[in-house]
């Protein structure tokens, strides 16, 4: 069986974690090709555009680090960028 992608990951973790009306998890890896913190692999660099009713009443800091906490494990293995946009529904 093939472990699932960083980016299947981020998916089923942060829609565990925070029940969004809208999640879209986009690698970017191969526009920082050659930056810092890219492999060759990929799978480095992402974009997260998240919508969810968890981030009511939560400041956008507050809300990056819920975010950060749910993937702590994902971007202490591998992902070494992560862009966030947080909406509320």
């Amino acid at each position: 069986m093939k472990s699932p992608t960083y980016a299947q990951r981020i998916e089923q973790k942060l829609t565990a974690a925070l029940a969004p009306s809208l999640l879209i998890v986009e690698d970017q890896s191969a526009r920082h090709s050659g930056h810092s913190g890219s492999r060759p692999e990929g799978e480095t660099h992402f974009a997260v555009t998240i919508v969810s009713a968890q981030f009511i009443g939560k400041s956008r800091i507050e809300q990056h680090r819920m975010i950060h906490n749910i993937l702590a494990e994902e971007l202490n293995e591998h992902v070494h960028a992560l862009a966030l946009t947080c909406r509320l529904p």
